[in-house]
């Protein structure tokens, strides 16, 4: 009798723990607890707690594919990813997948990857994904300020999280930086370093982000009583090579800037490149601020002062915001934005008159 009680146990240990005996150890309806599993409205997150709570201990894992039939969601967060972007292979990649996956899988959801090697390839990437059922949403990386991106998803009805923001927020739901706040910030550093004639350089005007930096610098002239020269002005740097040629025009000014704030990292490295070439020191002769926090500001030499962003808690924020989308929270209040953290480096210092 105890050795046939022992193999029932064994047996009973070693079945598959369904959606039933959650339901029955709860005290739930089945219904209620599918609902609170799959995250309905209508079930209370405290219960949906409890149920999430319960599965975990009595190990039940939903049949994924059983669970696609029945509420037509596959558990997949979609990303493409355009590999012709200038900065496509960066390490902040692997962060902000490594956020994007850990956020999914908090949920028990995974994430899907796919990779385009042009804006038309992406866009038919995008629709193969849409026709193969591949996602229930879509993660949209460096938002622009066309986005053909939005549109499609938006005429297919398909959910969606931006990183970054959008004039028109018709179903738009985003995680964001505050950029701006950034570029204000950087400027009031720099007047508080004593320089005064500071020169501002964009990145790709084609991307929601540089509107709103260059709206932050001209916040921070404006907090510090300075008059903008436009002629210190100038945009479309992404790369080392875009910045050391903007930086070339600024420094060859007759009147040139003595310190100059970057909406992107790698602007702010060429311009190191073009102030070497004249024989120029940063910071002595030449203060240099930027945004993004990459890896190649460390080592540079001075290392870059800058903003740095956590791309892995924003791939893990970004995740969680689109599940919630998808399960049907209205995207007006799922939109959050962070503030970039200030590294103060080697790269500024004194204003100094230079000859």
């Amino acid at each position: 009798m105890g050795l046939s009680t022992a193999k029932l146990s064994a047996r009973e240990a070693r079945r598959r723990v369904t959606i039933n005996d959650v339901a029955e150890a709860l005290g739930l309806t089945k219904s209620t607890v599918s609902r609170a599993m799959n995250g309905y409205a209508d079930i209370s997150e405290a219960t949906q707690l409890r149920v999430r709570r319960m599965a975990k201990t009595m190990n039940y894992l939903p049949l994924s594919h059983a669970q696609a039939i029945k509420t037509g969601r596959t558990r997949s967060l979609g990303l493409v990813l355009q590999l012709s972007d200038h900065d496509a292979q960066r390490p902040f990649l692997a962060e902000f997948l490594a956020g994007l996956s850990a956020g999914a899988s908090s949920e028990s959801w995974t994430l899907t990857v796919a990779a385009s090697d042009s804006h038309d390839d992406m866009i038919q990437m995008f629709q193969s994904l849409l026709r193969d059922g591949k996602a229930d949403g879509f993660v949209l990386p460096r938002t622009m300020n066309d986005d053909p991106r939005v549109k499609l998803l938006r005429e297919a009805h398909v959910p969606f999280v931006m990183y970054g923001r959008q004039d028109n927020s018709e179903g738009c739901a985003w995680f964001d930086i505050l950029g701006e706040d950034a570029m204000r910030d950087a400027v009031l550093h720099l007047v508080s370093l004593g320089h005064k004639r500071i020169g501002f350089v964009n990145g790709g005007m084609q991307y929601n982000y540089a509107p709103l930096r260059y709206a932050g610098f001209l916040e921070g002239m404006a907090q510090a009583g300075l008059t903008v020269d436009p002629d210190l002005v100038t945009e479309g740097a992404v790369t080392i090579e875009d910045g050391k040629r903007v930086g070339s025009l600024l420094l060859d000014h007759p009147v040139p800037p003595t310190a100059v704030v970057c909406a992107v990292d790698f602007a702010a490295l060429g311009i190191y490149r073009a102030a070497a070439v004249r024989g120029l020191s940063i910071p002595r002769d030449l203060s240099v601020i930027a945004y993004d926090g990459i890896p190649e500001g460390v080592h540079a030499q001075p290392p870059l002062t800058t903003f740095a962003v956590d791309t892995r808690d924003a791939g893990m924020r970004l995740a969680t915001l689109l599940i919630r989308r998808i399960r049907g929270e209205d995207p007006v209040n799922l939109r959050e934005t962070a503030k970039a953290t200030f590294v103060d480096r080697g790269s500024t210092g004194p204003a100094t008159t230079r000859p």
